[in-house]
């Protein structure tokens, strides 16, 4: 199944370093799902801490930011940590959600083909459809692109 902008979320379970969550947890809320190919790394260190930095202006607009990769909790939790981030990021090791979301992609790495997650954003209203989503992302001003989209919504 493949999610289209306007169209209804599927139900969705995962595990994050705040525990077990579902599209249903925050039902009346809009979600930011942003999808990462791996912790610790400078690109995905820097959008994290952009999302970290604006998260009280996501917050005031009704917002609940995570952060998806196919690291694990452990993994996780130290970034987490480390970034002092306010807000959950989930474990995806079995690519449940990387693959309801379509993120998963062939990327060339040191000239080898590999499989991986293409830096992704989806935004999910109030209602659960997928509101907007921004593929390929570049880091730079990608946070501010988002929280405009939330504050139209």
């Amino acid at each position: 199944m493949t999610i289209i902008v306007g169209k209804k979320i599927p139900e969705f379970s995962s595990v994050s370093t705040g525990g077990e969550i579902t599209n249903t947890t925050f039902a009346g809320k809009k979600i930011v799902l942003y999808f990462y190919p791996k912790d610790n790394t400078p690109g995905c260190t820097q959008e994290t801490a952009e999302f970290r930095d604006t998260y009280p202006q996501f917050k005031k607009a009704g917002t609940e930011v995570f952060g998806v990769s196919r690291d694990s909790l452990k993994s996780h939790s130290n970034f987490k940590s480390k970034l002092e981030l306010p807000f959950e990021l989930i474990s995806d090791p079995e690519e449940v959600l990387c693959e309801l979301f379509t993120v998963m992609k062939l990327k060339n790495m040191y000239g080898k083909q590999v499989r991986g997650i293409e830096r992704s954003t989806s935004l999910i209203d109030s209602t659960g459809l997928l509101a907007a989503e921004w593929r390929g992302v570049k880091v730079a001003s990608h946070v501010e692109q988002v929280l405009e989209a939330v504050k139209n919504l």
